[in-house]
């Protein structure tokens, strides 16, 4: 599984055996994948320094948007390669034998004529914009920059109907397919009107049989605007748009730093922190499962990294602590639901984005509920601990002191994140990009847990293969958003609201839900580019704060990892631990019914979420 890669499945891995050509241009699409990061975080930080000495480098921010649209294009060609594009992939699961490679194949042909469509989409958008003309920077043109994304398409394609079979039989035969749903687009046999439903149902089938998500959110774009006759070309220039907005930088750099700390020694060293500070009392150590785990998830941009990262490692603390098996495992998978809310982690950043609210604003909005949600997990883990609360340990203040000490700088990354972010002498992106350094700098440096040659390159390209699976998904979801748009849905759930939904409480409660529904079935960052615009229209009709509404949304999502039967935590934790899926959501059901209070409150309650921006404004 992907760490990070919320609410999704990934399909099957790479081969092992591989021809030394072949290797070798692997091994430099992974290096150019690290450099292009590297260059990403140096870029914004010679840029902090350059500022003050003179006017810091031409067209910098203009540089990196780019660089985050080449390092998604590239990382989402290697995710294709190894076989890790973000899917849903709940179906192939249950199936076997033939069933399973029929299911790879249809997925998969129809994965490829969107794909294609989509490299026909780009290549006209960029000669749109060559004609058009535009310099990026010292004389390099837009449109060779934006040149990545039919390239960046058209490979994925390929590497899509490579990784259908092992068999070239099977593989032609999935061409065969993928042509011949592009040929029926292209000469519809009936009115293209009469098509655009069987379409959007194919497409359904496929993605419940594994096709990635991109694909299914880009496929149902395309279709909807074909229908319309609206050229498809439209996909492509919110892909491009959304992709090179000024903010989004910040969600590869903040992903890079989250990577560097959990590949290093950091897990081991903050177990070792929190237990002896918290562990030696009642219920300490859930309480330091729960710190551990929300602190990791607002780094890492998401559950699905602390699951992997430190399921294995808290499950025999909380065990040894006399805690049940079942209550041992409910914990570690709500809390690893933890710490979407708090500075800096990604969907919050996204969310600011599309609703157009202060970043800042929006992450010191977030902070209240992240700690009640945080308070509520960790009481229900003290009060079911509570029998091995005579084994506890005392304190020792010897080895609480040798534990801040190792892991001092650990600690000072939240600090280095909120001080960057909030003291005004840098950019969100450059604040993202000082924090990535100085986890890379930690981990190499200080530690030396990861060697600057042996270790940086697979790590910087790890997390490129994530920005790329998430990109990818975003940019085309922004083109399903542009139709929901132009065809005026959010206007028109709006005005149903103001005629069906008299109070603000009936809505939220009905919102909370639809979204628990929601995010137990769509990607967090998809389902944030789909449904925010929709829902912001209605929220202003009925007063309610852009600011709460996000809090909502982003707590529901956080909620929707925990819910049976796809929720990613639960899908994550039967893969990390072992555990059959039933037996995972039995454990997980009374840690559900706690938080689902607290997101109550937390709708309800609109101090809670607001009285830090309004205090501080």
């Amino acid at each position: 599984m992907t760490p990070g890669s919320e609410n999704s499945a990934v399909i099957a891995a790479s081969p092992a055996g591989e021809a030394a050509p072949r290797r070798w241009w692997h091994s430099g699409e992974d290096l150019a994948l690290a450099l292009l990061l590297a260059t990403m975080v140096a870029l914004p930080l010679a840029e902090i320094v350059l500022r003050k000495i003179s006017t810091g480098i031409p067209s910098a921010p203009d540089m990196v948007r780019h660089l985050t649209l080449l390092v998604g294009m590239l990382g989402g060609v290697v995710a294709a390669r190894n076989g890790r594009l973000l899917a849903l992939a709940t179906v192939p699961v249950l199936l076997r034998g033939r069933w399973k490679g029929y299911a790879l194949v249809f997925s998969t042909g129809v994965g490829a004529a969107v794909t294609a469509f989509l490299c026909v989409a780009s290549l006209q958008f960029v000669i749109q914009e060559r004609e058009g003309g535009g310099v990026l920077a010292y004389g390099i043109p837009f449109w060779v920059i934006q040149l990545a994304m039919p390239v960046g398409f058209g490979v994925i394609c390929g590497r899509l109907i490579w990784r259908a079979a092992e068999t070239w039989l099977r593989r032609a035969f999935t061409l065969v397919l993928a042509t011949g749903f592009i040929l029926a687009a292209i000469f519809p046999p009936v009115a293209i009107a009469n098509l655009t439903l069987p379409g959007l149902a194919a497409l359904l089938v496929a993605a419940a049989l594994g096709a990635p998500i991109y694909v299914a959110l880009g496929g149902a774009a395309m279709i909807l605007f074909w229908g319309r006759d609206v050229p498809i070309a439209a996909v492509s220039v919110e892909h491009y748009g959304l992709v090179t907005n000024p903010a989004l930088p910040a969600i590869p750099l903040f992903t890079l730093a989250g990577y560097f700390m959990a590949e290093g020694g950091a897990s081991q060293r903050l177990i070792r922190l929190f237990q002896a500070l918290v562990g030696w009392f009642r219920g300490g150590p859930a309480i330091a499962t729960v710190l551990i785990c929300a602190f990791f998830t607002s780094f890492t941009g998401g559950s699905g990294v602390t699951i992997l990262a430190l399921g294995g490692l808290l499950m025999p603390v909380l065990i040894a602590a006399r805690f049940s098996e079942r209550d041992a495992l409910g914990l570690v998978i709500g809390a690893g639901a933890l710490g979407i809310l708090l500075p800096p982690c990604l969907p919050v950043i996204l969310y600011a984005i599309l609703a157009k609210v202060d970043i800042k604003e929006m992450f010191l909005s977030g902070f209240m509920p992240a700690l009640l949600l945080i308070a509520m997990t960790g009481a229900w883990g003290a009060w079911v601990g509570r029998k091995g609360a005579e084994d506890r340990p005392r304190f020792n203040l010897g080895e609480a002191g040798r534990a801040v000490w190792a892991a001092k700088w650990e600690l000072l990354l939240p600090v280095v994140a909120i001080v960057a972010l909030f003291s005004g002498w840098a950019t969100p992106v450059e604040a993202a990009a000082v924090t990535a350094f100085y986890a890379f700098f930690v981990a190499v440096v200080i530690h030396r847990d990861l060697g600057i040659l042996r270790d940086c390159p697979r790590v910087m390209t790890e997390a490129g293969v994530l920005v790329g699976g998430i990109l990818l998904i975003l940019g085309v979801a922004l083109g399903l958003t542009n139709y929901l748009v132009d065809a005026q849905i959010p206007d028109r759930l709006a005005e149903w609201a103001a005629i069906h939904v008299q109070s603000r409480w009936v809505f939220l409660l009905g919102l909370n839900v639809a979204l628990l529904f929601i995010g137990g079935l769509v990607e967090i960052y998809a389902a944030i580019v789909v449904v925010v615009p929709l829902l912001i229209p209605i929220g202003v009709r009925l007063g309610i704060d852009p600011l709460h509404l996000g809090i909502i949304f982003l707590a529901n999502m956080e909620l929707s990892f925990l819910a049976p039967p796809v929720g990613l935590n639960l899908l994550l934790a039967s893969y990390r631990l072992n555990k059959p899926m039933p037996e995972v959501m039995r454990a997980v059901l009374p840690l559900l019914g706690v938080r689902f209070i607290g997101v109550l409150l937390i709708t309800y309650v609109p101090w809670i979420s607001l009285v830090l921006p309004h205090a501080l404004r």
